[in-house]
C-alpha cells in the first residue's frame, strides 16, 4: 500500500464496496491499523474539491476523487488495489485538499 493508490474498500452500509484513494503518508501503512482515504464517486459535480479520473488513470469509467469526503478507515477493509495515480493527479489532489480544508 502506498499513497496515491486506488483500492476497493468495504465501507459498509449505505456506501458498500467503493473505490477510495489512499492519502496517508507511506510510512503509515506498515505501522498503522487505520489510514486516511478519499472516496471516489461517479457523481461528478465539477467543483474544486473534485479531481477527475478515468480510463487513462486505470479506472473503468470517468469518476472523481471527492476531497470533501476524506475519512479514516481500518486498513483491513481495503480489499484490492485498482490502480495508482501519477504525480500530476496527486498534485491536483493536494490542491483540492487545500481548497476543501481552506489551507491555501
Amino acid at each position: 500500500m502506498r499513497r496515491g493508490e486506488v483500492w476497493w474498500a468495504d465501507l459498509g452500509l449505505p456506501s458498500g464496496m467503493r473505490p477510495v484513494l489512499l492519502l496517508s503518508r507511506n510510512e503509515a501503512y506498515s505501522v498503522r491499523t487505520a489510514v486516511t482515504v478519499a472516496e471516489i464517486t461517479s457523481t461528478i459535480r465539477g467543483i474544486p474539491v473534485e479531481v477527475e479520473i478515468g480510463m487513462k488513470d486505470g479506472m473503468t469509467k470517468k469518476c472523481v476523487v471527492n476531497l470533501d469526503t476524506i475519512i479514516t478507515i481500518r486498513k483491513e477493509i481495503l480489499k484490492n488495489k485498482i490502480t495508482a495515480l501519477n504525480s500530476e493527479k496527486m498534485s491536483e489532489v493536494k490542491e483540492a485538499i487545500e481548497f476543501a480544508l481552506e489551507l491555501a
